[in-house]
């Protein structure tokens, strides 16, 4: 089957989709510290729906992880390690910064590294394995198509850059008392630290799908159908994200003493009065006075309902970017640039719905509405030089576009 930008565009929007709204369960958790419900979350992320997902919708998944090398295995894994300390900061980033500012500043970093760094790397060490079966960003920029496509993706960081521009704007006009009206933990300084780390390390997820590039070949040696090839990777990468937020979640749970979250019915008594150990909006009872019954009653079914619902939906945004990457052909390496545009894209939708922005002034939202259009129109121009690509000219493909 050859590839189809136009069905790979569309599948990457499912997937920001996905990713820009994940983490709107997560307010209807309460009582829970954020270790807890991000943990639980995790458990569908990172474990259950990669194998479930993978197992049910390619042919022998444990016979191709079985011939893969250790060295296949290992940096695929390895990379998911790094992309885990991203993972597990992005969470924090949305608690400091909020959904659309967090996001914007976040995946700005992460859209850079992760998309222009592996065909660079692959041309300066063209032998290193991970990068192996990569095109090299100057064999790229050889061709008509490659350079519209790297237009695209030029434009995609400029659009990321007015709606990172557009929240810098927002948080410098807005008091302090009327950001934490809907960002309760409200933090510029704490929060640009951690979005910037969050994003660089994030980038690591584009480099272990790459370095996951003979696990899609062994899956389509294996006669799966070539759409779901890109799923088999999906459980070594995400096994390694798991590691790290494990480690880290399990670690606050000792440390805060939330550790009886996951079972209990009732808040204890040391946390009844001071919003969650963890500081998290969901943690507990913010009331001073004496707290009843009622107070500390914690519902565990919901809470376990949203972060499981929560974590799939995180799933999903990698399930349909293994899809849309099968379509992009030879410019695959744009991916990791339209999933980014996308997710940003959604979540300030979300920003806007739960009123991030209320109170902000009219520069501000125009230079968030010139950021969310600057990305619409960087997939626009990805989609193209992906199609020209295919052996389309430009005319050809407006001609496609109009139905001619």
């Amino acid at each position: 089957m050859s590839p189809n930008p136009l069905l790979g565009v569309v599948f990457h929007w499912l997937g920001g989709l996905a990713s820009g709204s994940f983490y709107v369960p997560y307010k209807g958790v309460r009582k829970w510290s954020w270790e807890t419900y991000w943990l639980v979350g995790g458990i569908f992320s990172w474990i259950l729906c990669p194998w479930l997902f993978a197992y049910f919708m390619t042919n022998d998944l444990f016979g191709v992880l079985k011939q893969q090398s250790a060295g296949t295995l290992w940096w695929t894994y390895f990379f998911g390690v790094l992309w885990g300390l991203g993972g597990l900061t992005y969470g924090l980033t949305m608690r400091f910064l909020g959904l659309s500012l967090g996001t914007g500043v976040a995946l700005g970093y992460c859209a850079a590294f992760g998309t222009l760094v592996p065909p660079i790397f692959k041309y300066f060490t063209p032998n290193f394995s991970v990068f192996a079966s990569g095109t090299s960003i100057v064999d790229i920029a050889k061709s008509t198509s490659g350079q519209v496509t790297l237009a695209g993706v030029g434009v995609c960081l400029v659009g990321i850059a007015i709606a990172a521009l557009a929240g810098f704007t927002k948080e410098s006009e807005m008091p302090e008392a009327q950001k934490k009206e809907s960002i309760k933990e409200f933090n510029f300084k704490k929060g640009i630290a951690v979005a910037t780390f969050c994003g660089i390390m994030s980038a690591c997820f584009a480099f272990g799908l790459q370095a996951g590039k003979d696990i899609n070949a062994a899956s389509l040696a294996a006669h799966t159908n070539t759409i779901w090839t890109g799923l088999p990777a999906l459980p070594v990468v995400l096994l390694g994200g798991f590691t790290t937020n494990f480690i880290w979640c399990v670690l606050l749970n000792f440390k805060n003493r939330t550790g009886y979250q996951y079972l209990a019915s009732h808040v204890r008594a040391e946390h009844a009065h001071h919003g969650g150990s963890s500081g998290s909006e969901h943690g507990g009872t913010t009331a001073t006075k004496a707290a009843t019954p009622t107070d500390l009653k914690i519902p565990v079914l919901s809470n376990y309902l949203f972060s499981a619902l929560a974590g799939t939906m995180w799933y999903f945004q990698f399930f349909f970017y293994t899809m849309g990457a099968t379509q992009m052909g030879k410019y695959d390496f744009a991916s990791w640039t339209l999933h980014m545009a996308s997710i940003i894209i959604f979540a300030t939708m979300w920003g806007w719905i739960f009123h991030e922005w209320k109170g902000s002034s009219k520069k501000a939202h125009l230079l968030i509405g010139g950021g969310i259009a600057t990305l619409l129109l960087s997939t626009i121009v990805i989609g193209v030089g992906t199609a020209m690509n295919g052996g389309k000219t430009f005319h050809d493909i407006l001609n496609t576009l109009l139905g001619k």
